[in-house]
Parts: structure tokens; sequence; C-alpha cells
């Protein structure tokens, strides 16, 4: 682009009366959006769905495609919308699947900030690349002619009266299928309730689990407790120490001997993930199996037998484990 051509496009950029209002809306609804999550009256209403839903669904890409596309003949209405939701479809979980590698992790906090940031970043890229557009072919949204536009498709001037009538039916199915949408997503129905109880190793994934080492060298897992059961839970995990063997005849573990390592309670609310390192030391080299035991309310007495406590536990894990001196 030459010199005099990025200047005035710089200056178009800056000058407020050329902010796309298609854009303008999108900000307001973002700020209005981040204000329903996390202000504390607001985001314990339904309108904290209501927001989230089209900055999921369809804002993400329509700023893309905004960026793509700056110019109203490159495609047409129907076009932009449909790939506009298309596209959110995919932007969205690729970033949560960036964030997935990242130590941020998928958390409400680092989704809404990408979210946010990658919006933000594809306004200014359509911004800047509308603006070098001459602006008889820039895109932009007709708000004034919508209404006219929508009475002129539902109620033509040489529609009947049944022509009207039909159209004031299909106008009341929309809205009726609008507002079930809304309350579906706003108060969904409770799914299956369960938890999820996982140890991992020490690069935080399912492998090179500390299996053989010497006795009073200190090792660790990760504990990972994931909560769905549709409320807050106080768990309690409890590690033991076995001695015991297979037995192939009756397809179960004999145990021999057991020994509490260590017992914690860990609060998690709803829909959320509890993971931390766990570190532990065993300097007995008699027993063979570290056993992870999982409760939620019923939390049996800690001189019970192990037997007895591997019944009562919500989840169990073990690790074969072979202590050396």
């Amino acid at each position: 682009m030459p010199e005099k051509d990025l200047a005035a496009t710089l200056a178009s950029m800056a000058d407020p009366k050329n902010f796309p209002k298609d854009l303008a809306v999108i900000l307001v609804w973002l700020v209005l959006t981040v204000a329903m999550i996390y202000v504390p009256v607001l985001n314990e209403t339904f309108l904290r769905v209501i927001f989230s839903v089209p900055v999921i669904l369809f804002i993400p890409g329509y700023v893309l495609i905004a960026a793509l596309f700056p110019e109203k003949k490159s495609i047409d209405g129907i076009e932009r919308f449909a790939l506009s939701v298309g596209l959110s479809i995919a932007v969205v979980p690729l970033i949560g699947l960036v964030l997935n590698y990242t130590p941020f992790g998928i958390r409400l906090d680092p989704i809404v900030t990408s979210l946010v940031i990658f919006i933000l970043v594809m306004m200014i890229i359509t911004i800047y690349r509308r603006a070098a557009v001459p602006e008889e072919e820039r895109f932009a949204v007709p708000f004034e002619q919508v209404k006219p536009a929508l009475k002129s498709e539902f109620f033509p001037k040489e529609s009947s009266k049944l022509d009207k009538a039909l159209s004031w039916i299909l106008i009341a199915a929309i809205v009726v299928a609008a507002v079930t949408t809304v309350y579906v997503i706003a108060f969904p129905k409770d799914g299956e309730k369960f938890t999820e109880f996982y140890i991992l190793g020490a690069d935080k994934m399912a492998d090179d689990y500390p299996e053989k080492f010497f006795a009073g060298s200190e090792q660790f897992v990760w504990v990972g407790i994931g909560n769905h059961e549709y409320r807050d839970v106080t768990y309690t995990v409890e590690t033991l120490l076995l001695n015991a063997e297979w037995d192939s005849a009756t397809n179960s573990s004999v145990i021999h001997s057991s020994k509490v390592l260590d017992r914690f309670s860990v609060d998690v609310a709803d829909n959320s993930t509890y993971l931390e390192m766990y570190n532990f030391t065993i300097y007995d080299t008699g027993y063979n199996r570290l056993e992870f035991l999982l409760y939620n309310e019923t939390v049996p007495d800690i001189g019970v037998s192990a037997e007895a406590k591997m019944a009562a536990a919500y989840r169990d894990l073990h690790l074969w484990i072979k202590v050396i001196t």
C-alpha cells in the first residue's frame, strides 16, 4: 500500500464517524457479556446465558468473516450469516484446544480472556481493512433498512388476509422457538451425576507412574477429582498401603496386610476440577500396592479394615509398586 494510502486509511480508522455500526453493536454486546459473567448479582441470572451464547456461537465467526471479506460484494448476507455460525463452531473449540496445552487450562477466565482478545483483534483488522476499501464498496449492516425489509418480506402489499395470518403464525413460531431455546439453555435439565477420579504421572499424563523406587524416597502423582454432581461436594481421599496378591481362581485380590498412609479432604465446586500434586513417602518394603480411595458423604472410620474401606469408597484407584532398599 502506498504511503499516502496508508496514511489515509489510518486517518479513516481514527475517525469515530467511520466506526462500523455492526462492530459497535458487537463491542457493546461483548462488554455486557463480560459484565453478566463477572458482576456478582448479574452472573446468577439467566441473562448470563442469553448474552454468552452469541459470543460463543456467532460473534467469533462473524468478526473473522468481517476481517476476511470487508467488501459488500464479496459474499451475500445469507452466506455471511451461515459462515459466521459455522466458523464460530470451529474457532471456539480450537481456542479451547490451544488453552488445553497451556498452563492456563480450559477454565472460565482463560476462555473468556481468549475469546475477548480474539474478537477485539479481528475487529481491529476489520476496521483497518474496511477503511482501505472505498466507502461505497465497504460492507455495512443496513440497520435502517431492516424494519422495512422485514415488513415487505412478511407482509407484502399484495398479500391477502390469509397470507398475513400465516405470516403472524410464522413470526409467533419463531418467537416461541427462540424463547424455548433460551429457556432450555438457561435452565438445563440435570444430566447424569458422576465424579471423575484419576491419578496422573509426572507430566500430568496417564503414564510414567512411580512404580519402582527406593524406600524413604519422596514420590508424587497428580490426583484429579472432577465434580459433575450438580452440587458442591466435600470429598475425602485416603491412601492405603496393601500387601496383596491376585487370585486368578476367584478373580479378585487377596489382601494380607494394610496400613493407612494418608487421609485428607478437599472441597470441589460443582462442574469444576481439583488437580493437585500428591507427595508420599513409603519406608516399608513389605507393601506392593498403593490404593487411592475417594469418599463423598460416607467416610468410614479410619480404623476399619481395608476391605470395608474399599467397599465404602465412592471411587477407587491403585498402583502396583515395588519398594526396594
